[in-house]
């Protein structure tokens, strides 16, 4: 229970210095940020919201699995380590930051490409759930 939560602390703390961060991260490209053309601004905001709900969704999942009954869940283990693989940029990224080492461009781009990927798997856990 106590790696859940410095895992939780960990990504608290990604989650507060991610509003800082991501202004770094994009570079504006015709069209806007992302996948959908936003602002900075916008884009900004999203994919700190798909880091926060991708979060989540590990949190709960590793909560679940935990317990005896949550071994059951074999739709829910393989919809996890899908998210994890479509959000390992954005892990990737916030991890990065935190040791202090440089994202370079590559990565956050990569970041850029992948935040509606990363929420739309996120998202498809909370049915499961």
């Amino acid at each position: 229970m106590m790696h859940v939560k410095n895992l939780f602390i960990l990504r608290s703390l990604a989650i507060l210095t991610m509003a800082s961060l991501i202004s770094g991260c994009a570079i504006p490209f015709l069209g806007g940020y992302g996948a959908n053309g936003q602002s900075l601004e916008e884009f900004e905001h999203h994919v700190e919201e798909v880091f926060r709900l991708q979060n989540q969704m590990a949190s709960e999942v590793m909560m679940l699995m935990e317990s005896e009954e949550g071994k059951k869940y074999q739709a829910l283990l393989q919809a996890e380590q899908h998210m994890q693989q479509v959000c390992a940029d954005l892990n990737e990224y916030v991890s990065r930051d935190i040791d202090g080492l440089s994202s370079g461009l590559f990565l956050r781009r990569r970041v850029e490409k992948t935040a509606i990927d990363c929420e739309q798997a996120a998202l498809a856990l909370k049915p499961l759930l």
